[in-house]
């Protein structure tokens, strides 16, 4: 698109966030001077600076855009949800283009772009001269970075309110500044500085509308291609999301009518930010088989970097949560506010290990956020080839707990999950039959650490003993992680039916009877 000549260009359009770091910038005296150079043995750093010289891409700007898209995290070659690749977010979809465009003006190859961090890095600054060059800038308009707002906008390769959202995020870094740790420890600096970006012919238009559902929130609706109008079920759960990308470029890739996916909510890492990209009435496509009963919300970062997950995002998420709760009537409790890898039918792994589900718990108002609280029932049924359902997804999470390859949680017995109870079976001098009935599910539920317990006790084992006496004895036992009264009477119990010395705590004997599936 053409570029207004520099005389007549409007910064009316700079957003309110930047005219504030403008004047606190400014009063506090900090400087807005490049950033030192790093050591030579700085690899991203040496990587950032050579990009920034061979394209004339402003080193801050380039160090803010990489950090925006992956926290300076190249995933070792992995794809984003959108196929893209690296520091900087090189795509290859219907839509993006950039891997390919980079590779092009570098004369690099798609797949060093995708797996070396330098290559990628100058294939970012690349993508982001030939922007600025399409606008029109020249010489003396690069060297200020404000001038590079629209070519920013144009890198995320979205239109209207998301790439607008998408550059407010970069120059959002350059107000405020970072200090990244990539990783292997070295540390990326951009120092704060004044900006007013020219946002010449990026429209802002509609990214601050509120959304109709949660006011909190902007509203920025995904393509009509990716969602269902309407319910077939009642919203009786949320489920936790990440997004294996950016804020704005997730919004984007929900607008685009090629990827089929949506979600409710998305939620920036940063700050907390919300953006509603469907409403609650209707189906967005986002778990499989929970889709039509869920609110759906997508939390920006990637499972393997717990670097994504700040506290303003966790009370962001839980305060929206928790509206979610009071409004649809959803018990806060971790059957019914669930991650996306506990969703029967599905083969993702988020929100992943780093997701603290018991601070999120705390923020929402509800119970433990214990994963373990999704092996808790009354009873323990025959589970067996052919059953499916939370308690199938639980014997696949005890098998792979204890190192049985059972594969996916999906909550569908399967051969692989029939196999790894076989093997499991076998180590426990159990009938090998695949099946898990009583025996097996004691043995299963109470494997783990042997920790004397006693009445006044308290904690996971204790859980952990509960729910193997409810499955040992065939009557429901509280698993409430308390050794009060009523566990103690279990406890002796089962030590009267196994011929054990009866005491009411469990030591190494009942440990090991539990756990040999007596």
């Amino acid at each position: 698109m053409p570029r207004s000549p520099v005389a007549a260009r409007t910064r009316a359009g700079a957003s309110v966030l930047a005219a504030l770091t403008v004047t606190a910038l400014v009063a506090t005296g900090r400087p807005a001077t490049a950033a030192p150079a790093p050591p030579t043995a700085e690899p991203l750093n040496r990587a950032f600076d050579r990009a920034a010289r061979e394209y004339g891409v402003p080193r801050d700007l380039l160090a803010a855009v990489g950090y925006g898209e992956s926290r300076l995290d190249g995933h070792a070659g992995k794809p984003s949800q959108a196929n893209g690749y690296g520091v900087m977010h090189l795509a290859s979809n219907p839509d993006n283009r950039s891997l390919e465009k980079a590779a092009a003006l570098t004369g690099e190859p798609a797949d060093r772009l995708r797996r070396d961090t330098a290559a990628n890095i100058l294939g970012g600054a690349a993508v982001l001269r030939d922007h600025a060059d399409r606008l029109g800038l020249d010489r003396t308009e690069r060297r200020d970075v404000n001038a590079w707002y629209p070519a920013v906008a144009g890198y995320s390769e979205a239109e209207g309110p998301a790439a607008a959202l998408y550059a407010d995020t970069v120059f959002t870094f350059l107000a405020q500044g970072l200090t990244a740790t990539a990783p292997g420890g070295e540390k990326v600096r951009v120092p704060s500085r004044p900006v007013a970006p020219e946002k010449d012919e990026v429209s802002a238009a509609g990214v601050y509308a509120q959304s109709p559902d949660y006011p909190s929130a902007l509203w920025v609706p995904a393509s009509s291609q990716n969602y269902a109008t309407g319910r077939t079920a009642a919203i009786n759960k949320v489920v936790v999301h990440v997004t294996q990308g950016s804020y704005a470029g997730s919004i984007s890739w929900f607008q685009n009518p090629a990827s089929q996916v949506s979600a409710h909510y998305v939620i920036r890492s940063s700050d907390g930010e919300i953006t509603q990209t469907v409403r609650d009435a209707n189906t967005a496509w986002h778990a499989r088989s929970a889709n039509s009963s869920s609110i759906g919300l997508e939390h920006e970062g990637w499972v393997d970097n717990p670097a994504w997950f700040t506290d303003a995002m966790y009370r962001s998420s839980a305060a929206l949560t928790s509206h979610l709760a009071a409004r649809y009537g959803i018990p806060k409790n971790r059957t019914h506010i669930v991650g996306h890898s506990e969703v029967p039918g599905n083969d993702h792994t988020d929100p992943g290990v780093h997701w603290d589900w018991n601070y999120y718990m705390q923020l929402v108002g509800g119970g433990s956020g214990t994963p373990g609280d999704s092996l808790t029932f009354p009873s323990y049924a025959v589970q067996q080839s052919g059953s499916s359902g939370p308690q199938v997804k639980a014997v696949q999470q005890l098998l792979n707990a204890q190192g049985y390859a059972a594969g996916t949680a999906d909550g569908l017995f399967g051969p692989t999950t029939k196999s790894a109870t076989q093997a499991f079976q076998r180590a426990r001098s159990l009938t090998a039959d695949g099946a898990v009935g009583p025996k097996t599910w004691t043995a299963l539920l109470s494997a783990g650490t042997t920790p004397a317990l006693a009445r006044g006790g308290s904690g996971d084992a204790v859980k952990r003993l509960q729910r193997s006496l409810t499955a040992a004895l065939g009557t429901t036992v509280n698993a409430d992680g308390s050794f009060g009264p009523t566990t103690e009477s279990a406890v002796r119990t089962y030590q009267t039916s196994r011929g054990l010395s009866v005491d009411g705590k469990v030591g190494p004997a009942t440990w090991g009877a539990l756990q040999a599936g007596r």
